[in-house]
This record gives structure tokens, C-alpha cells and sequence, in this order.
């Protein structure tokens, strides 16, 4: 079967809890009511087109169906532990292993666990990025040299006035100005530093890199800006939206935005569209069709907008380093946000391919399937240039499918898969404290 047993089960209490009856539904997607009847008794595999009509008709994500909102809420659990560092936060094996428990007993209070680790995790990272601001802001360094130099001087003169009780009037009234103008360029220098924190917390909620700022932005957007569909100039939609005011970021926007109008100019949206639906949603084929590289046809199949009958489309870059550049993850299917990421995806075996296209069938550790299409290319440069590549890789939901699938994990740290060869660190998720491969 091509999803996880369940899935039937969770089509039938979604029927029932909006009243429909089994032979309307079947009616709507084109089935009989005896072949839905076996499917919500878990007797026939549903995947492909048919999950996504069901999911359609019910008002509810395919992924929903096929995983369960249970089985997204286990995931964030243990993403919290891996986060947690998960004995280190007085977790034993055995009780992390017992996340799906916590989700079926207590799903309100799994829910509230999972918020919060996810608020922790981004307060972290709003640390680190601080940290990393004060060690290489020029203006953050340059400030704080001069709060601390003003504050020495301060210190020296009022030594002097306090040590010298028998000051000269005449030195004594330089010494007090010297203080005064001391006192006042650390007052302003203060207010400086203020109003520049002030200014990036206005502008920039959140976000204390610039790349964070933009990545922030295309999420929110589900990669998808109709204004730039529409004909809108791509920099001057970066220089008025209200994600950030600082420049770094605008300018990383307008980059992106210049690379997506390109994309639309090359492969207009309702002409795309409709080839893509013609061919099956096969991006080797758009390429050809439209006469554009692979990379191009990836980024523009997760740059359509949701539809009924079309599929949802993850999309994840990385530099030639593997860090993850862009996230779009598919509904129920969190990407890692901080720490790497799984080493089997096609994403990094395309990286150690470059300029081969890859399309592979994947397996979760739960049984969930996907079609990853990934191809790593080379972004600019020339003749004795520094080779700097690009990795894009398409994600859609395979359910259904039969055949080979390479097993892969979310990462390492909540992957309870035994024996792999990639695994750079233990799992947080093995049973009595094995964490040995």
C-alpha cells in the first residue's frame, strides 16, 4: 500500500463528520460506492489523483489523508526533542520513543509542546543572530568602541577630580568640561545604538539576517506573487514591500524576484499551467517545451498557485556548501530549519552530480512516499572563475506509487533508522539508549 494503514479510516470519519453519504462522495470522485467502501476499511490502496480528489470533496490536505494530523504532531514532537537535545533535557530514550502516545492521549497538550519548542527554537536562533551581529556589524562594533572608550575617559576624569582635592580652579574646569563633553558624546552614542536596534526591530520583526528576512518573505508568499505574474517590475515590488528596511535584504529580495519574473517571462503562467497538466507534471518535459533548464521548469512548478486537481509542490535549495537556501515544504511535511538536513535526499546527491538531472522516489521512515526531481547547476562565473552551483529540488507527494524508494529521514537527530551509512550523528529516537548502527 502506498500510504500508511489509517488512511481509509480517516476519509470515513471525514465523510461522516460532514454528513456525507458513501455513494455521494464516490459519485463526486468518479468511483463506485462498493471500491470507496473497501478504501475507508483500509482494503485497497488510495493514492495519486484519487487522495486528492477525496481530499478535494472533504475540504482537508492529501496529506492529512494519507499521514494524519497525528503523525505531523509525533514529527514536531520529536523535532522538539532532537532540538532539546533530548537526554540533556532529562528525556530518556524509552520516553521519547513514546511520543505518539503523548499525540493520541493528550493531543492539546502535544500541540502546546510543539508550539512552544518551536517559539524556543526561534528565539535561539534570534540569539545566535544576534551574537553574530555584535562580532560583525561594522556600525555595532564602531558604536560599541566608542560607549566603552567614552566610559573610560568618564572614569579617568572623575579619578582625577576625586583623587586631586587640591585641583587648580583653571585645571579643575577643564577636567569638569572634558567630563561633560564625555558624558554627552556617550549619551549620543547610546541613543545612536538604540535607535538602530529600534529601526531593525520596526522594520525586520523577527528576522536578524538579511537572508532570513527574504526567506521569511517567499514562505509567507507560498512562492507565488502575482503581482510580478501580473507585469509588476520585480525591484520596484522589492523596494516597496514592508518585509524589512535594510538594504542587504531589499537587495537579496530584488534578486529573487528578478529570477522568478524571469522565470514567468519565459513560461507564462496559464500556458504553463496547462502544459504542465498535459504532461503529467513532468519538469524534464517542461524544460523541453518551453526551452529552459531544468532548474528553471523545478522552480516554476512550485511557483503555482493551489488549485483543485493539481498537486502541491515542495521546493528546496541549497548553495554549493548544502546549506538550505530556500524552503517551500509540502503540506505536513516540515523541513529542517535549523541544522542540516537528511544526506540521502536527491538534493545532495545531485550536489556531488552536477549537471545531472535526478528524479527518485523517496520513503519516510513512516511510509510516506515522494518524487524528489533534483539538478544542481552552476549560477554565473566564467573561464578560471570560483565554481559556485545551485541546487533545486521538486518535492511531490507519491502515494500510491509502487516500487524502489530510497529510504530517507528528516535528519539524523529524529530518524530511527537502523543501519545507514549516511547517519553523521545518533538518533534521539532508538529504544533503551541503542544508539549504535
Amino acid at each position: 500500500m502506498g500510504v500508511s494503514e489509517g488512511t481509509g479510516t480517516r476519509i470515513r470519519a471525514q465523510r461522516l463528520a460532514r454528513g456525507l453519504q458513501q455513494a455521494a462522495l464516490a459519485r463526486s470522485v468518479g468511483i463506485s460506492a462498493s471500491y470507496l467502501n473497501l478504501i475507508e476499511h483500509d482494503r485497497r490502496g488510495i493514492g495519486g489523483a484519487l487522495l486528492v480528489a477525496i481530499a478535494r470533496e472533504l475540504g482537508v490536505e492529501p496529506a492529512y489523508l494519507a499521514r494524519g494530523a497525528e503523525t505531523v504532531l509525533v514529527e514536531a514532537l520529536q523535532a522538539a526533542a532532537s532540538r532539546s537535545e533530548g537526554t540533556a533535557a532529562g528525556l530518556a530514550p524509552s520516553e521519547i520513543a513514546r511520543a505518539e502516545e503523548l499525540a493520541t492521549r493528550l493531543p492539546g497538550w502535544a500541540r502546546l509542546v510543539a508550539r512552544q519548542a518551536e517559539e524556543i527554537a526561534r528565539l535561539q536562533e534570534t540569539v545566535a543572530g544576534l551574537s553574530d551581529r555584535l562580532s560583525h556589524d561594522p556600525f555595532l562594533a564602531e558604536t560599541m568602541h566608542d560607549i566603552l572608550s567614552s566610559a573610560a575617559a568618564i572614569r579617568s576624569t572623575a579619578s582625577i577630580l576625586a583623587g586631586t582635592p587640591d585641583l587648580e580652579a583653571d585645571w579643575r574646569a577643564r577636567f569638569q568640561n572634558n567630563l561633560l563633553s564625555d558624558a554627552r558624546r556617550l549619551s549620543q552614542t547610546s541613543a545612536a545604538l538604540l535607535a538602530h536596534f529600534d529601526q531593525s526591530a520596526r522594520s525586520s520583526p523577527g528576522y536578524l539576517t538579511a537572508s532570513e528576512a527574504v526567506a521569511g518573505h517567499v514562505a509567507a508568499q507560498g512562492y507565488h506573487f502575482p503581482e510580478i505574474e501580473a507585469g509588476a517590475d520585480p525591484e520596484a515590488l522589492a523596494a516597496t514591500e514592508p518585509m524589512t528596511g535594510d538594504g542587504a535584504a531589499r537587495a537579496l529580495l530584488a534578486e529573487c524576484l528578478l529570477r522568478y519574473a524571469e522565470d514567468a517571462r519565459r513560461m507564462p503562467l496559464a500556458d504553463f499551467a496547462e502544459a504542465a497538466a498535459a504532461c503529467g507534471w513532468d519538469p524534464g518535459v517542461l524544460a523541453q517545451h518551453f526551452g529552459v533548464g531544468a532548474d528553471a521548469a523545478l522552480r516554476r512548478l512550485a511557483s503555482l498557485p493551489p488549485q483543485a486537481g493539481r498537486p502541491d509542490f515542495g521546493l528546496v535549495c541549497c548553495d554549493g556548501s548544502g546549506t538550505l537556501t530556500l524552503r517551500k515544504p509540502l503540506p505536513g511535511l516540515p523541513l529542517p530549519r535549523f541544522g542540516a538536513a537528511c544526506p540521502l535526499w536527491p538534493l545532495y546527491q545531485a550536489l556531488i552530480r552536477p549537471g545531472l538531472p535526478l528524479a527518485e522516489t523517496v520513503e519516510m521512515p513512516d511510509g510516506l512516499r515522494l518524487r524528489a526531481h533534483a539538478v544542481c547547476l552552476p549560477r554565473g562565473g566564467g573561464f578560471g572563475a570560483a565554481a559556485v552551483v545551485e541546487v533545486t529540488m521538486l518535492l511531490r507527494f507519491a502515494a500510491g506509487q509502487e516500487g524502489a524508494a530510497r529510504p530517507v529521514g528528516t535528519s539524523c537527530r529524529v530518524c530511527p533508522r537502523t543501519g545507514c551509512a549516511a547517519r553523521r550523528e545518533p538518533s534521539i529516537l532508538r529504544v533503551g539508549g541503542d544508539t549504535s548502527d
